[in-house]
């Protein structure tokens, strides 16, 4: 946890588990999110760190454990209270409205709010946050690149004002020079005191942005801790770096 961050977690999950018909998926994981902190879930394709998200944000139902959030319990809510309440996802695949144009997505990702004044500054926040966006902001969102299509999904939630924003797989599908300017966004949204909890397939990225990291197999928590000390730890770096380890 960040130095000064509230002791209470913003986001707890305790024991959750989350199942597709009989198979589950996720098996009673504990995670904690500190207010102000940047930690990432990482893991192979499979391991269960989207199912987690969609089990926080209430689109796939919980099978067992409790979800809590800012203090209160918030397991099995609709996403679109939760959205009201400050958590908003970012998708993986992004999930725009093609046929909208920038502005219009933009002014989507704040269907909660009714502060005209407010969302038209918002508008140019995320303009500020990403110029590529206010060039093509007539522009419809199924015209763009993968990219541009990442920074849009990203401005969208930022509109809502989240407290907690959970990202699923930020970097998916994008060249390396998008995948750098999509991190350094990261970490400028986490520096304004957005918490964000990243799910990410590029371990050494993630781990190289976040304050702490947890690490998912098959539905499981298997290794949790600093993110500096796992970027360094001989099986994180095995298995998800491309290292291979000495043998004596």
């Amino acid at each position: 946890m960040t130095a000064g961050a509230d002791a209470t977690p913003l986001l707890a999950l305790e024991g959750l588990s989350v199942a597709y018909g009989g198979i589950r998926a996720v098996k009673g994981i504990d995670l904690t999110v500190g207010r102000g902190e940047l930690v990432c879930l990482i893991g192979a394709n499979g391991a269960g760190k989207t199912t987690t998200l969609k089990g926080i944000t209430g689109l796939q139902p919980v099978s067992g454990g409790r979800i809590r959030y800012d203090g209160a319990d918030i397991t099995g809510r609709p996403s679109f209270e939760l959205v009201r309440r400050g958590l908003a996802m970012v998708p993986e695949g992004r999930g725009v409205f093609g046929g909208l144009t920038i502005e219009e997505n933009l002014t989507m990702g704040a269907y909660t709010r009714r502060d005209r004044a407010g969302i038209a500054a918002d508008v140019e926040r995320v303009f500020a946050l990403f110029p590529r966006l206010k060039e093509r902001r007539r522009q419809t969102a199924g015209t763009l690149s993968g990219g541009e299509q990442q920074m849009l999904a990203m401005g969208r939630a930022l509109m809502s004002r989240p407290r907690l924003l959970l990202l699923d797989e930020p970097s998916m599908g994008l060249a390396p020079l998008m995948v750098q300017k999509v991190f350094e966004t990261v970490l400028r949204v986490s520096g304004e005191g957005v918490t964000i909890l990243l799910i990410e397939q590029n371990a050494k990225l993630a781990l190289e942005v976040a304050h702490r990291g947890y690490v998912m197999e098959s539905g499981a928590i298997t290794l949790a801790g600093d993110a500096r000390q796992l970027l360094n730890d001989p099986a994180v770096r095995a298995a998800y770096l491309g290292e291979v380890r000495a043998t004596p």
